[in-house]
């Protein structure tokens, strides 16, 4: 994939790295749901796509895909690639590739963010589902091994927090273009626009 013909994101480019989330190891029969929340996470929270590694999982791709078309912005969706070339191409155009793991630096007491930021790079997150080869944990794979905290957790909520911390809680305005449906924020009930 050529990181410059990836779709971005209307009004949410207000850096210049584009961010795209790497699942890997996902099971169809055991994970849809959760892959499924890692990806509307990605998509809401910032990312410019999403891709299902050594997998393919056709219903996940159109469910994603719909809630994209309905809910605006642009997102791709990719899948049945190895993982291994993903990130041998993402390195070869110049890409950062993090490791979210409880067993990394730590977002809180570390400068990790910092460095990330820095590296100026367009960043690949990596997102396990079960777990990772040890090679994932080496400079041939990860730039950074970086953790939410270190302890068990799910990785949609260390996802999460990720680009929260990443965007500095900016995402949480972000407006997306062509959207078909639209929520209108308020104290009670439950308002949308219809367009």
């Amino acid at each position: 994939m050529n990181l410059k013909q990836s779709p971005k994101i209307h009004n949410q480019e207000r850096r210049d790295q584009k961010i795209v989330v790497l699942r890997w190891g996902h099971r169809i029969h055991r994970d849809s749901r959760l892959t499924s929340h890692v990806a509307l996470t990605a998509r809401a929270l910032g990312c410019s796509g999403f891709i299902l590694s050594d997998s393919e999982d056709k219903k996940l791709k159109e469910t994603i895909e719909k809630v994209t078309r309905t809910w605006g912005g642009n997102f791709f969706f990719q899948m049945g690639t190895t993982w291994k070339s993903n990130i041998n191409n993402w390195k070869a155009q110049g890409g950062v590739i993090v490791h979210l793991t409880a067993y990394g630096e730590n977002i809180q007491t570390s400068d990790v963010l910092n460095r990330i930021k820095a590296s100026k790079g367009d960043i690949l997150i990596i997102v396990g589902s079960q777990k990772v080869p040890k090679i994932f944990y080496t400079n041939e794979v990860s730039d950074f091994n970086i953790s939410i905290g270190n302890q068990p957790h799910s990785e949609c909520s260390a996802l999460a927090i990720f680009l929260d911390r990443f965007f500095e809680g900016n995402e949480l305005s972000s407006s997306f273009q062509k959207a078909k449906i639209k929520i209108i924020p308020q104290k009670r009930g439950k308002k949308t626009l219809i367009q």
